[in-house]
């Protein structure tokens, strides 16, 4: 197995399978604008590989661009079929080569997604996976049904919610996970159970509500487009698949689970580092947005300072009012100075707390007008 890494990788090893291959080439589509991609599918036409596109029947940004594809596609003499619409999206991404080799990937054929996106594909001539994925591109190009048979090639909805369960439910020491958005509500207590058990789980991505057992950070710099998953250092999920309700119960999409320990060990590598540049970032961003706070708080702790009387004629006063002698008072300064920071400390709450509010409510009116 071999790990491909984006964007650092670029796309030559996928140009290289195409104008390597020999036979057949089956490809499934959802998104493609890369012009040199296109262009190394009709080379591969011309030299006689018989090349079959599954494209999806629609995508979010329009099926206009899509439509044009299987047209240029069409005459440069590639067989073009076309996904159902039963399902909400066809959003895997996957290559077959000389059904000898499976490109799994996490990204689409696009500049955004290749350029300037950490994503990951992984390519196998595992004979179980290969069968497993004509199976499935032979299944989906003429609509018909599909059953799993291999427990590590995870296909949504067939099987994903099931196979990533367990594959998480087995972790004893560590879950790594890159993931746009994780939200499903089970795959989180889930996550949330394992990290009770002592489990360390760390996110790449966004957690879809906040959890006191979960860490999650932004990915700095870099747009993020892979789902992937490393348990315990030795095994590993890529896919298309995030932990959405959607795309586990309502979407064609497509990963693999393996054990490889090269990958795997590339994957935790690439993902540690991108944790450390990761929390670097959020915490030069919450310095910089508590720099200012800290800085008002000073200026009006000193403003308040500034206004308050000298503390002993007050204290002389007061005693005057309460009508006791001064000798008979057991004053202990400790105590009188514990008493007097926590009522200050109550009494400058409530004034700061309807300061802010005030001024809240005014740039609230601002921003409305």
């Amino acid at each position: 197995m071999k790990l491909w890494v984006l964007p650092d990788d670029g796309l030559a090893p996928l140009l290289k399978a195409i104008d390597s291959a020999q036979s057949t080439i089956d490809i499934l589509i959802f998104r493609f604008d890369r012009a040199d991609v296109e262009a190394a599918l009709g080379r591969a036409v011309a030299r006689g590989v018989v090349v079959r596109a599954l494209v999806a029947h629609a995508n979010k940004a329009g099926e206009d661009g899509l439509r044009r594809l299987e047209q240029r596609l069409l005459a440069a003499g590639v067989s073009v079929a076309r996904t159902a619409d039963d399902l909400v999206r066809y959003h895997g991404k996957l290559m077959i080569v000389d059904r000898r080799q499976l490109y799994l990937f996490a990204f689409n054929f696009t500049a955004l997604d290749t350029e300037r996106t950490r994503s990951f594909a992984v390519v196998t001539s595992n004979r179980t996976l290969v069968q497993e994925s004509i199976r499935l591109f032979d299944a989906d190009s003429k609509r018909h049904p599909f059953t799993p048979r291999a427990r590590t090639l995870v296909v949504s909805p067939e099987n994903a919610r099931k196979r990533l369960g367990a594959f998480i439910r087995a972790a004893k020491s560590e879950i790594l996970i890159y993931d746009p958005v994780v939200s499903d509500p089970a795959m989180i207590r889930l996550l949330e159970d394992r990290a009770k058990a002592g489990v360390t789980v760390r996110i790449i991505g966004r957690l879809a509500r906040r959890s006191p057992k979960l860490q999650a950070h932004k990915l700095p710099k870099l747009r993020l487009h892979t789902r992937t998953i490393i348990r315990d250092g030795n095994h590993a999920f890529v896919g298309s698949q995030s932990l959405r309700a959607a795309e586990l119960d309502a979407r064609r999409e497509v990963g693999v689970i393996f054990s490889d320990r090269k990958t795997v060990t590339g994957l935790a590598k690439v993902f540690r580092d991108d944790w450390q540049l990761a929390e670097k970032s959020e915490k030069r961003i919450h310095t910089a947005e508590k720099a200012p706070v800290e800085k008002v708080a000073k200026k009006l702790a000193k403003a308040v300072a500034k206004e308050l009387p000298p503390v002993a004629p007050v204290l002389e006063e007061l005693i005057k009012e309460m009508g006791v002698e001064k000798e008979k008072l057991d004053l202990l300064p400790g105590e009188v100075e514990a008493n007097v920071k926590d009522a200050v400390k109550a009494a400058v709450k409530e004034v700061v707390q309807e300061a802010v509010e005030s001024v809240a409510d005014e740039k609230n009116e601002k921003d409305a007008a």
